[in-house]
């Protein structure tokens, strides 16, 4: 028998803390949600690893440290409402539920769409609709957010998205450059995003996050 509650504190121990991510909300948050019901099945056992978690092709579960210090400064409270972009099989959805009052989880992949929705039904998570559409198109019906979270790497990030931000509101993003990446933090104020360096990180690039190539002779 495994033991996921003390992985699960092993994992707040030596990834997030020593992060410098020490607000008590998340923490309670990351050591409440069950990791391991969020990632396949056959990969149950490396849930508490420090790295991406495979969940299908080109989409991974952030790993536990870049989670953390998103949410570390994003600075959601229980008032905050939040799209979570690419939510996968809802981990990230369940912890954010935990630290604000409605989060609204945007999937195009049906199955794990699918999933998602048994999943966190399974663990009773309140605050939470799960819609299925293009990830780079955001949710209009449910704006404006107070928060987005995207949960994979970027190039770009479209304008139609940051749109659906309230004036104030913040998004974070993984800015990829082949294999490096840097997560910024945007800061929405008279309809323009400031985005402000964060930490380094990296992971695989979301699909509709591709900047446009130009031509080349």
């Amino acid at each position: 028998m495994i033991d996921f509650s003390g992985r699960r504190v092993m994992m707040v121990d030596t990834q997030v803390r020593p992060s410098d991510v020490t607000k008590f909300p998340i923490i309670e948050a990351m050591l409440s949600v069950q990791r391991e019901a969020y990632v396949p099945d056959a990969a149950r056992e490396a849930a508490y690893m420090g790295e991406n978690l495979f969940l299908a092709p080109g989409r991974v579960l952030l790993e536990p440290r870049t989670f953390a210090k998103m949410l570390d400064a994003l600075d959601i409270t229980p008032t905050t409402r939040v799209l979570d972009v690419g939510c996968g099989l809802g981990g990230s959805t369940a912890v954010l539920a935990r630290l604000a009052a409605h989060v609204t989880a945007l999937e195009e992949d049906a199955t794990l769409a699918t999933e998602a929705r048994r999943r966190l039904a399974a663990e009773a998570s309140g605050g939470i609709t799960l819609v299925t559409g293009p990830l780079a198109a955001g949710h209009p019906g449910g704006a404006p957010y107070d928060v987005i979270v995207i949960e994979g790497g970027v190039e770009t990030v479209p304008d139609v998205l940051t749109e659906q931000l309230v004036d104030g509101g913040r998004i974070a993003a993984l800015f990829m450059d082949r294999a490096l990446g840097v997560v910024k933090i945007g800061h929405r104020a008279g309809g323009q995003i400031d985005w402000r360096f964060a930490f380094n990180a990296s992971a695989p690039v979301l699909p509709g996050f591709v900047a446009a190539r130009g031509f080349v002779l």
